[in-house]
């Protein structure tokens, strides 16, 4: 199993008492990128998001990774996601956007894409539509194009439903060979095999706890086996998010975990993301979640709803979503808390989570994407 970490520019209530709250989430983000470059993770996640006031003001995703190609040396960077919806961002340029962020990467560029997770904010390119359901074949007539813009010579242009181009040569080609590796962001479980069977890599931000992992792997790698991919190759890799922080001891680790204001993070998700499925107990905004305690971070612990504690059971809890078959975990570390506790729990995973599980620090390319073309 491999790691990864998730940054979206979350500024929460901060921006109440501090006038560079924004300003100091992008930049401390930025640095956490750069940390776990420094400490072995393989994967950085930029979320692409608009109109989400507190919970991810991250919306130039592009610019964002091709400061990060600069500032880092081996991590590959990817878009989690870049909206190929034509109301949002047209096709073609999105297919521009990833070919240079292959080529300023020196190839370590995973292009993640899908269609929203909430009304609030897709909607709002779309005046007039006010079913979410619309993306669904917006999304299904535009995936297959991209590797044909990256691929043939001259693109033989494309006549559909929502979006149109005539032949033109797409500029520039990707580096090296094929394409960057290509993702779908899995916003229910029954997205998992959708992928799956087009020969996608899954972005699992739906899936809330270890139990829950198994089923959706399991239909994911069944319809795998008889992908008919969109790609050059097909991306057989399954990423899930959880909330990570890992300190010296546990009970540092549960302390900094009831400062963090998880609570608040948790009711904007589902503030703005209405197209998850909505676990039982989360309030309808604004009504919030109560303030988590100890004991509720306990409990979180022990349900596995979160990573949380010294490094040996950090450890431990990985390596359960490495039995449930996980092939990527990446972590939602920029929650609330500070700073200096952030950069400790990247630094303290660095040091003795990832080597007892990751087996290829050397992280030269995507698995599937060395092989393709030869």
């Amino acid at each position: 199993m491999e790691f990864g970490i998730f940054v979206q520019g979350y500024v929460g209530k901060r921006a109440e008492t501090d006038p560079e709250a924004e300003h100091k989430a992008l930049m401390e983000e930025t640095e956490y990128v750069i940390q776990a470059d420094k400490s072995g993770f393989k994967y950085a996640w930029a979320s692409e998001h608009h109109f989400l006031e507190e919970y991810s003001h991250l919306s130039a995703n592009d610019v964002y990774l091709g400061y990060l190609a600069h500032a880092t040396d081996r991590i590959h960077l990817g878009s989690g996601i870049f909206n190929p919806l034509a109301p949002v961002n047209h096709p073609v340029k999105v297919a521009e956007k990833v070919a240079m962020l292959d080529h300023l990467s020196g190839g370590r560029f995973e292009f993640g894409s899908g269609r929203g997770a909430g009304s609030h904010e897709i909607l709002g390119f779309m005046p007039g539509i006010t079913d979410m359901n619309h993306t669904k074949e917006i999304w299904e007539e535009t995936i297959a194009e991209f590797p044909k813009m990256w691929l043939q010579d001259e693109y033989a242009g494309f006549q559909g439903k929502h979006w149109s181009l005539p032949p033109r040569k797409v500029l520039p080609k990707p580096y090296g060979k094929s394409h960057p590796a290509m993702w779908y962001a899995a916003g229910s479980p029954s997205s998992y095999a959708m992928a799956g069977k087009m020969g996608l890599g899954v972005l699992g931000f739906s899936v809330q706890k270890v139990s829950d992992m198994e089923w959706v792997v399991e239909s994911y790698k069944n319809a795998i086996k008889e992908a008919k991919a969109v790609g050059d190759f097909v991306n057989d890799n399954v990423m899930v998010t959880s909330t990570a922080i890992c300190a010296e001891t546990h009970e540092k680790a549960v302390e900094i975990a009831v400062g963090g204001g998880l609570n608040y993070l948790q009711s904007l998700l589902f503030r703005y993301h209405d197209t998850f499925p909505r676990p039982e107990g989360i309030p309808e905004w604004p009504e919030l979640l109560p303030e988590y305690s100890a004991e509720i971070i306990e409990l979180l612990i022990a349900e596995e709803l979160m990573i949380c504690g010294d490094p040996s059971e950090v450890l431990a809890q990985c390596k359960r979503w490495e039995q449930a078959g996980a092939d990527q975990l990446s972590f939602g570390l920029p929650i609330g808390i500070s700073y200096e506790d952030t950069m400790n729990s990247i630094k303290l995973i660095g040091e003795h989570v990832i080597p007892e599980i990751d087996t290829d620090p050397v992280h030269r390319t995507t698995r599937m994407r060395q092989s393709a073309g030869s």
